[in-house]
């Protein structure tokens, strides 16, 4: 904790910033097809019924339930057959006492009829059918609504749109749907780095692989990114860029230059701009240089320029901060219990975010870390598949103690 004056504690961390965060990102309508991974700007209310009609659930014949009573394979109920609806199609008229229509599945139900008989339950015998068994009201059949009611909310404000949810909406006829257009400005700060397009990088230069990690990151929560290129280390270069950058943009997101190991002139660039609140480093590991503020309602996240490390900052600020914005919840992730294959040793007062590679090997499930420091070291993240968190009131964890496991990826062996 060399340089840092204190460590804000995560959780007070979150609260401080998603409290002092007053700004909300416009909304705007898309397409339903369009929609998928965004978030819904506000309740969406059924117009109309799904299915708008009682129809039939299985193939076979409609029938009024009444007239199946008795029904048996050694005393068949015998009834009319009157005619043939198919799916897309209407039977003209209305079924009476003693009569059936044959029916495929998806057809709506004739006027009188409130039963199907499937095939397997019935005998066809040219212009009549047998029946060998009483079937109930409703047998077979679909009602009307049964999916969906008109009236009902079908999609909550906030809630990220699934592709599920979308064929809810096209099955209602809604063709267009309000969604929050958060909009995020990225900004990569540090004279040593060079774009991705300049590889190879010259000597004493890195390329700027923290940009792609934190954009993947924001256009997979459905953000809009703006990357605003590199700043070089300049205070005041610096200030103008993030000045900039908030004027159009929902969030701004700074990566570099945030670490006391390394002149911080964003964190001082951001000071300038007279935020409500400001957080200069937290109790991660890695990570504890990430950094937080909040300027005129907007908030400004200052990540780490290491890759790891920025991953770390963004599941702290980013994304509870974008969920806040757009009043939705944080969806669950897959966690395992998992067997530890050697002893994992962190500080107390902080919180670990531990690497690992999860394999299952006779039948158990077993956890070994890859690099319990280093937030630099990208590729334990593609070589492992799972983050063990080790929370701040302990110093680790046992060989062989059972822990949870938050899974990046599917399990080996």
């Amino acid at each position: 904790m060399k340089g840092f004056k204190a460590l804000t504690p995560i959780a007070e961390a979150q609260r401080v910033i998603i409290n002092a965060a007053a700004h909300k990102p416009a909304a705007g309508r898309v397409p339903t097809p369009q929609s998928v991974g965004l978030y819904a700007a506000e309740d969406v209310v059924a117009p109309v019924d799904v299915p708008p009609f009682d129809r039939a659930a299985f193939d076979g014949y409609a029938v009024r339930s009444a007239d199946t009573l008795g029904a048996s394979r050694t005393n068949p109920i015998t009834l009319k057959k009157t005619g043939k609806v198919v799916t897309g199609g209407e039977y003209q008229g209305a079924l009476g006492p003693g009569e059936a229509v044959e029916i495929a599945t998806g057809a709506p139900l004739p006027r009188g009829a409130d039963a199907v008989v499937p095939y397997e339950e019935a005998a066809d015998r040219g212009d009549y059918i047998e029946v060998y068994r009483p079937v109930p009201q409703y047998y077979y059949v679909s009602r009307r609504g049964e999916d969906v009611t008109a009236g009902e909310v079908v999609l909550k404000r906030g809630r990220r749109i699934k592709p599920w949810d979308v064929g809810v909406l096209a099955s209602l006829g809604i063709r267009e749907v309000s969604v929050y257009r958060v909009r995020a400005a990225l900004i990569s700060t540090g004279s040593e780095l060079v774009e991705l397009e300049e590889a190879p990088p010259p000597p004493g230069r890195i390329i700027n692989s923290t940009r792609h990690v934190i954009t993947a990151l924001l256009r997979d929560m459905g953000v809009e990114v703006s990357y605003m290129g590199i700043v070089p280390d300049d205070e005041e270069k610096i200030r103008n860029a993030v000045s900039k950058a908030l004027s159009s943009h929902d969030i701004v997101i700074t990566t570099g230059g945030v670490s006391v190991g390394e002149p911080d002139y964003v964190v001082k660039a951001v000071a300038r701009l007279k935020p409500e609140v400001l957080i200069h480093g937290i109790a991660a590991r890695p990570g504890r240089p990430n950094s937080a503020a909040v300027v005129n309602g907007k908030p400004v996240v200052m990540l780490s320029g290491f890759p790891v490390a920025s991953i770390v900052g963004f599941e702290v600020f980013v994304k509870p901060i974008i969920l806040h914005m757009v009043g939705a919840r944080e969806e669950p992730a897959p966690v395992v219990k998992a067997t530890l294959t050697r002893r994992v040793t962190t500080p107390i007062n902080v919180r670990s975010f531990v690497r690992v590679r999860v394999v299952r090997r006779d039948g158990r499930l077993y956890a070994e870390p890859l690099a319990v420091t280093g937030s630099g070291v990208l590729s334990t993240l593609t070589r492992g598949n799972g983050l063990l968190i080790i929370p701040e009131n302990r110093e680790g964890y046992d060989e062989g103690e059972e822990v949870e496991v938050l899974l990046l990826g599917p399990v080996e062996g």
